[in-house]
């Protein structure tokens, strides 16, 4: 999705800009041009050598090239580039941008540039907090400018709170999705199922798992952002359906999830299976409630019909379905068996051995398995995750 795209990387004075070398290589990876620019305070934190050998172009700082005079021109700089990115943005660079001060290469580049920006700020809790840097970063945002949120955790100082520069990953997925074609997926209809299954017992028991939709519906609501037709089959959740959906199906029973998948597959060009669903369920639903008895009790099971390998079976050459497997060990393996045992064309992994992922929460790590080998990445929100498995079946489709 980034390649040939013309990137400047701003590195600016902050304890975070270790994190520019990271950056910059996944930015190689995705195939994008870089180029970075350096403040001299940077300088104190990561080397030039560093950003230059993994960029491939010199990192430029000054106005002009040694003692020869040759001007690294901030105009052609700026006219260069389809996207700039400053990572981290420091409070004195951002007060800078907000003021128009380019007493630096890079605020120089910044204000000479016609391409969009974003700003990744990084600096300490109070400084984050502090009433000019808010005052600052809402200029930027009215700039029209785009800013990845800092996030919370252990800071240079010691102190906890929100102020670190968002992880590499998450602005790589920030600029993947700025770059993705809108209405990438337009004409395209897609099937996907999420939340748990009810199996009952009787009229007031049943037999679930912890399954809260999240990850679907943020799923859900990226194939909608990016132009498709969304059919969403839902377990009870306590989730508001995203909206400009094309159809929404609630269902309790995987009975029920089957016949509704089966309904709406043959028709759609992309399936997802994200639901939870229920692998047995009760041989006999009792009509009154089940009184108590005795000390202990018996539950006969049935297996329930396996939706995502019955649509495999009746999938046609030009669908493409993505399977979902939560795993708490074996995990690569168990992952890998279901690519060929239900015909997916890769399957998104969730180990319970992560922290933060899972049922529940609102955040996931996940690793994508396909035949080609494997895509990790890291702990991200959930509507972090699900750009990063639409933007990846994008970039398979074109």
């Amino acid at each position: 999705m980034l390649k040939g795209k013309k990137i400047l990387l701003g590195v600016t004075g902050s304890i975070a800009a270790y994190k520019a070398a990271l950056l910059v290589r996944l930015l190689k990876k995705e195939g994008a041009e870089v180029q970075v620019l350096i403040t001299e305070a940077a300088k104190e934190f990561i080397t030039p050598l560093t950003l230059s050998t993994l960029s491939e172009n010199p990192v430029l700082s000054d106005f002009t090239k040694g003692k020869t005079g040759e001007w690294n021109s901030h105009v052609k700089l700026g006219l260069w580039a389809d996207l700039m990115v400053i990572a981290p943005a420091s409070a004195q660079t951002m007060a800078k941008m907000t003021s128009g001060l380019c007493d630096n290469l890079l605020t120089a580049v910044y204000l000479s540039a016609r391409c969009p920006v974003m700003v990744a700020p990084a600096m300490d809790l109070d400084m984050y907090l502090h009433p000019s840097t808010t005052r600052n970063i809402n200029t930027l945002v009215e700039y029209g400018h785009h800013i990845i949120e800092a996030e919370e955790g252990e800071l240079a100082s010691g102190l906890v709170g929100k102020g670190r520069m968002a992880e590499p990953e998450h602005i790589l997925t920030h600029i993947q999705d700025f770059f993705r074609p809108k209405g990438a997926l337009k004409g395209k209809k897609v099937v996907l199922t999420a939340g748990p299954t009810k199996e009952f017992i009787d009229p007031v028991r049943y037999l679930t798992n912890a399954s809260s939709g999240k990850m679907g519906y943020a799923i859900a609501q990226e194939f909608i952002n990016a132009g498709a037709e969304v059919t969403l089959i839902s377990g009870p959740v306590e989730l508001t359906p995203p909206a400009q959906l094309g159809q929404f199906v609630a269902v309790n029973t995987a009975e029920e999830m089957y016949e509704q998948t089966k309904k709406y597959f043959l028709e759609s060009d992309i399936a997802v299976f994200t639901a939870a669903v229920a692998d047995y369920s009760p041989e006999v639903a009792e009509e009154q409630k089940i009184k108590k008895t005795g000390d202990t009790m018996s539950l006969q099971l049935r297996k329930t019909k396996d939706i995502a390998k019955e649509m495999g079976i009746l999938k046609k050459p030009h669908q493409i379905t993505i399977g979902f497997a939560l795993e708490t060990n074996d995990e690569l393996e168990n992952a890998s068996a279901k690519l060929e045992k239900k015909n997916f064309d890769f399957v998104v992994l969730n180990s319970l051995q992560d922290k933060g992922a899972g049922f529940g929460h609102d955040t996931n790590k996940i690793t994508i398995v396909e035949t080609e080998g494997k895509t990790t990445f890291g702990l991200k929100s959930k509507k972090e995750v699900a750009k990063d498995i639409v933007n990846h079946l994008i970039s398979k489709l074109s």
